[in-house]
């Protein structure tokens, strides 16, 4: 069982080691190149009033998987109707931990696009930054600032980041310490940072248990991120870029029933992940490997926040598999499946027998069809010896779905990390 004290030592503790130490060596002859190391995947916004910022300044938080000695933003205005104005950005290495969004003195650095202080990012589309030369360690945290001069409405957003972030009046993302006029637990208008160094990235693929539901805010105690510090640990020179989304589905797109609750938050769950695939996934820098855990949703959205008409059988979530299979091998991408975990007895209704026949069948197909390159299996990881359909007690954050923080550094710990040194 995982201690807490294990967990930070993963998340901080390695991450501290790392950077005293020397920069890990290239591995396999790879020539440096960009390389991902931290993803937030964009989502649009529920209908309604949005947030609008006007001469504010978000200061986000970015904990990052692996070191380099350059780094470029990802910003994105892909669920934008129209231009998004951005006045300036600045990056720097953050002094401290948990929620705190100061700045380390003497690594502020501005960023450019083009060459240009300002930038113009057309409406359903990201924008790549020019290099910035600034030297960050593995599993080092950035603090990245954008100023919005103009009003503008939050249209595209990671909704569910487990960190606190900063809004603050005015353009201070220069300065070494802002007071915030609030906070959120949100990504906005960011989606990407990459690193000039590294032997590639592995890109994480799933839903809420992916993206940290239910972890400790301010932890990173994701599972991508405690693989990450493995990593770290063991000196491969990897990032890993988690493109998980709270909500998501491998087949089907948010589609919540007309004057169901779920109106109001059902868009945050993204596009299916089979639509999503080129943008979050194949389009990550130095993608090499991409781990998929995809499933529980399918199984569980229809008849609770989808229409039945949406239910599907394990066959049709084993061709899902297959398709991202066949395009991240395309893409000459290494693939890990990874087996859905047990949720009998959850709060939100996803259980039924029939759930259950269908979850064992997709994961004895994970296990045993050997169409993944290699297979994670999850679900052996934390589920109860006594009652093999249920999460263990111990790994449960109380809604028999979601691991807690132990649950997630259970299955950091059960990915066997020797395939992720292959090339």
């Amino acid at each position: 069982m995982s201690t807490r004290r294990e967990i930070l030592a993963l998340a901080s503790g390695t991450a501290i080691a790392a950077a005293a130490l020397p920069a890990p060596a290239q591995a396999h002859g790879r020539a440096p190149g960009w390389t991902a190391t931290w993803a937030a995947a964009p989502t649009t916004i529920p209908p309604g009033t949005p947030l609008v910022l006007a001469d504010q300044t978000v200061r986000q938080v970015v904990h990052t998987s692996v070191g380099g000695d350059r780094l470029r933003i990802r910003l994105t205005n892909e669920f934008g109707t129209t231009p998004l104005h951005v006045g300036e950005v600045h990056v720097a290495i953050r002094s401290g931990t948990g929620a705190d969004t100061d700045a380390r003195p003497g690594t502020d650095r501005r960023v450019t696009f083009g060459g240009r202080r300002s930038a113009t990012v057309p409406a359903g589309a990201p924008l790549v930054s020019d290099p910035v030369s600034l030297s960050v360690r593995p599993g080092a945290d950035l603090v990245i600032s954008i100023w919005l001069p103009d009003r503008t409405p939050v249209t595209t957003l990671a909704a569910f980041a487990f960190q606190e972030n900063a809004i603050a009046a005015g353009n201070v993302t220069g300065a070494a310490r802002i007071t915030a006029s609030s906070t959120i637990t949100q990504y906005l208008f960011l989606s990407g940072v990459s690193v000039h160094g590294g032997a590639g990235a592995v890109v994480t693929l799933g839903d809420s248990i992916t993206n940290g539901a239910n972890t400790e805010t301010n932890a990173n105690h994701r599972w991508p991120d405690l693989l990450a510090a493995r990593f770290r640990k063991a000196r491969i020179d990897r990032g890993v870029a988690n493109v998980g989304v709270s909500g998501n589905r491998l087949l089907h797109d948010p589609n919540p029933p007309a004057g169901d609750p779920a109106e109001a938050f059902a868009a945050y769950f993204a596009q299916s992940a089979l639509r999503r695939f080129d943008r979050d996934v194949l389009a990550q820098p130095g993608a090499t490997h991409l781990v998929v855990l995809l499933g529980v949703n399918d199984l569980g959205h229809p008849g609770t926040v989808a229409p039945p008409s949406e239910v599907v059988g394990a066959d049709d979530l084993i061709s899902g598999h297959r398709q991202l299979i066949a395009r991240a091998r395309q893409a000459g991408l290494r693939t890990y499946g990874a087996t859905i975990l047990p949720f009998k007895g959850d709060t939100l209704g996803f259980y039924t027998p029939e759930n259950e026949r269908k979850r064992s069948a997709l994961n004895r197909w994970i296990r045993t069809s050997g169409e993944y390159d290699e297979v994670i299996d999850f679900d052996a990881a934390v589920r109860d010896p006594a009652d093999p359909q249920r999460l263990a007690a111990a790994y449960d954050s109380g809604d028999h779905l979601h691991p807690n923080d132990a649950g997630m550094a259970a299955m950091a710990a059960a990915v066997r990390l020797g395939g992720f040194q292959q090339p």
